[in-house]
């Protein structure tokens, strides 16, 4: 009788554990660490991080909301907001029963984005696994848990990454073979979230269209109908919350592409090959060149690369770029590269391929080593919401205190889940000269300044500058700098007696 094949890695009722959930543990931990570690949010996400504050805690009373006060650029969509918070109702629900601080039900919406991330991502690593084998999906875990940037912003609440949600879906679907459902899957994303995931939705269907895997009639009749339930889903809920008729990611669309105002977001462009020479190698690090190694190896795998690397190549032609803006591409590198790394495991025995295979894994290390620094960089990157909890935390009197929040502050880690309950008052009011300050009656000033004439400096909160080589163990170092400084009103002795550090 034939010699029965030993049973693959993970295939056995014990070790199929690690295949279904042990892999999506590991994600989920260092997702929740990141989480944790940062849990101060930037400039960028605070339309949804605010948004998901008031749906918890002004609930219907709309005239509440933030966004009324302070609407940004362009219209967002509450769609993606409503469904975190409705998923972290149970949880929050306890904690306003226990009177916890509202800073632990912005803890609990970002890990519960971060599960339906990493959830939509499993779905993902089960096709490859059925596509391309267990060691491809062990490789493609192992890669996503060194790279920094995916796992990092599974729980940042951009809309984004509630594109990517939907992008990883698509992607699975691709793999398994329901290309109607991976091209509703894009529509949804562009049409509710991200108008740009347009340009990766073209080039998937112009490959399903070439190689016939679906008709044009059929692909057409099914991506209409889909676009036109989404746009009257989000135009009725958006019309409700921003007090007028609009799809919120037309009016971006028209911003950007027809006005061509994109450039009054006040951000940096960056030439056409930043994506390709910067982006990318920062996050895929070891990635980067096994996804390239990984094409040639395997030819299975280019018939999804070639659309998703086009994708790239059109956003590159817009000035204004981001890593942000290219995640949903990450993923299906991320597939490509494992199946260079599988095929250099399982010949690593033979002759050459052996001093490849540990190249390989000095790379894995060496990648670890780079996503720690990047970590650091990035816990060191809200010096605003660390400095209002130090506030929070010296001063326990009952009397009444008014804090400003200037915009560099609010946009480095204050959101409305900071704030403190009564007697605790906050004001974001702009430009207000500094001479001006002294004639208000604020208690506390948050903001960039170092001396201002009727306040005293009370501390100063470092921030993440730069990296420096260093000849020496560690081999790169910090380099922080004072960002915000916290200042006391001089008439009010009771927070002046406090004890505080001081400011250098």
């Amino acid at each position: 009788m034939p010699r029965s094949k030993p049973a693959a890695p993970g295939a056995g009722a014990g070790g199929g554990w690690l295949s279904g959930w042990g892999w999506d543990l590991m994600l989920g931990s260092i997702a929740a660490f990141y989480a944790v570690m940062t849990p101060y949010t930037k400039v960028e996400e605070s339309f949804n991080v605010q948004a998901m504050h008031d749906i918890i805690y002004h609930t219907y009373h709309i005239e509440k909301y933030d966004h009324l006060e302070f609407p940004g650029v362009v219209p967002r969509t509450f769609i993606g907001a409503f469904v975190v918070c409705i998923l972290s109702s149970p949880a929050v629900f306890v904690m306003r029963l226990l009177h916890v601080p509202k800073f632990y039900s912005l803890l609990t919406v970002r890990l519960i984005l971060s599960c339906v991330t990493l959830m939509s991502l499993r779905l993902l690593r089960v096709q490859v696994k059925k596509k391309f084998g267990h060691q491809a999906e062990a490789f493609f875990v192992v890669l996503t848990a060194i790279q920094f940037h995916l796992l990092f912003y599974s729980s940042r609440p951009l809309p984004n990454i509630f594109a990517l949600a939907l992008v990883n879906l698509a992607y699975s679907f691709w793999f398994k073979g329901s290309y109607l459902c991976t091209l509703q899957a894009l529509i949804v994303a562009a049409v509710i979230f991200r108008c740009d995931m347009i340009m990766l939705l073209g080039p998937i269907g112009l490959a399903l269209l070439l190689s016939r895997s679906v008709s044009l009639l059929e692909a057409v009749k099914y991506c209409i109908s889909t676009a036109i339930i989404c746009i009257g889903f989000t135009v009725l809920v958006d019309s409700i919350m921003w007090r007028r008729i609009l799809w919120p990611e037309f009016q971006v669309l028209w911003f950007n592409s027809v006005l061509n105002r994109s450039s009054e977001w006040g951000l940096k462009t960056h030439s056409f090959h930043w994506y390709f020479t910067s982006a990318l190698p920062r996050s895929l690090v070891v990635a980067y060149p096994l996804c390239m190694v990984g094409v040639l190896l395997d030819r299975r795998i280019v018939p999804y690369m070639f659309p998703v690397f086009l994708f790239v190549v059109l956003y590159s032609k817009l000035p204004h770029k981001e890593l942000r803006f290219v995640i949903s591409s990450i993923p299906m590198f991320n597939v490509a590269a494992s199946l260079a790394a599988s095929r250099l495991y399982n010949n690593r025995k033979k002759a050459g391929w052996n001093l490849l295979y540990i190249l390989m894994l000095g790379a894995f290390l060496a990648s670890l080593g780079y996503s720690a620094v990047t970590f650091m960089a990035s816990y060191n990157n809200y010096p605003g919401g660390y400095a209002l909890k130090v506030i929070h935390e010296a001063d326990s009197s009952v009397k009444e205190k008014m804090v400003h929040i200037d915009a560099f502050t609010a946009m480095s880690g204050v959101s409305r889940f900071c704030e403190n309950e009564y007697p605790w008052r906050y004001s974001k009011e702009e430009e207000i000269p500094i001479e001006e300050f002294q004639k208000r009656n604020f208690t506390y000033l948050l903001n960039e300044h170092g001396s201002i004439s009727g306040y005293k400096c009370l501390f100063a909160v470092d921030g993440f500058s730069r990296v420096k080589l260093q000849p020496q163990i560690p081999p790169l170092s910090l380099v922080k700098e004072p960002k915000v400084f916290a200042h006391g009103n001089t008439r009010d002795q009771d927070i002046l007696s406090l004890n505080w550090p001081g400011c250098p």
